[in-house]
């Protein structure tokens, strides 16, 4: 067991290998569901996948390139490509925070294609991250906070680890206390958290970005140092990895997407 002292790299947890390994024991998963509404990754069959495929290595291209040498510098794509990212309202030349946004319309694109027939829709906050059941003829709502990427991926998470009981429930059921809490409160917080930031982490994982945990209390006023809560993650997510049936459902879904598409990049 890594020593809580010592921050787990969660780099390494999904090298090229081990994603398309994890991929294709998905795949196996997926050829094995029986229900004709669960959602099927096909990039040649679906039009809708083939385009988001296509604006995600645009968009990846350049979020490396801003990332590696912080400047600006365009892409040439071919005419083909150059079609498909028109419903992102795209240009040649984006900016760094032109970038970020492009990725979450992709990401929120993406989502509400795959879980359609959920009757759930991912949304941007201006604000803080709140979960809305479905009312009357109105799907579900996912909102993350300020239109993050990183939110998105955390919120999606929570739906995806929450039953169809914690579904009808406003934020899935959970109390929420603010940065600040007591040592109790951020133990229930952080035995809470575990399954969802290691679904939260596959995801960020697959899309080839960073991921860190967030304990969410940096005022504590007690001493933190003995949490386990990064390790508790870093081993929860090698369980996915090694055991990806014990998945939730719409998780292998997503994950599924995530690993098919960003791998083409």
């Amino acid at each position: 067991m890594i020593s809580p002292t010592v921050s787990p790299d969660f780099s390494n947890l999904l090298s090229t290998i081990d994603a398309k390994n994890l991929l294709h024991r998905l795949n196996e998963l997926q050829s094995q569901k029986t229900n004709p509404t669960e959602h099927s990754i096909n990039l040649e069959a679906d039009a809708s996948l083939k385009k988001l495929s296509l604006q995600w290595q645009y968009l990846a291209n350049n979020y490396l390139i801003h990332s590696a040498k912080e400047i600006i510098e365009p892409i040439k794509v071919c005419e083909f490509i150059q079609n498909s990212l028109t419903d992102l309202n795209l240009q040649n030349e984006l900016s760094f925070e032109g970038i970020e946004q492009a990725l979450t319309d992709w990401l929120i694109d993406l989502f509400n294609h795959l879980f359609i027939s959920k009757q759930v829709i991912l949304v941007r906050s201006t604000g803080e991250p709140e979960y809305f059941p479905a009312q009357s003829n109105q799907p579900a709502r996912i909102e993350f906070a300020h239109g993050f990427f990183a939110s998105a991926l955390h919120e999606i998470s929570h739906f995806c680890m929450a039953g169809e009981r914690r579904r009808q429930l406003p934020d899935f059921g959970y109390w929420y206390a603010p940065d600040g809490r007591s040592a109790a409160q951020q133990q229930a917080f952080e035995r809470v958290e575990v399954k969802p930031q290691a679904i939260e982490c596959l995801f960020t994982l697959a899309c080839g970005r960073p991921f860190q945990v967030s304990q969410d209390n940096l005022f504590a006023d007690f001493d933190t140092s003995g949490s386990t809560f990064a390790q508790d993650v870093y081993q929860q997510v090698q369980t996915y990895i090694t055991k990806p049936d014990t998945l939730p459902s719409d998780a292998k879904t997503l994950l599924q997407a995530l690993l098919t598409i960003c791998a083409v990049s």
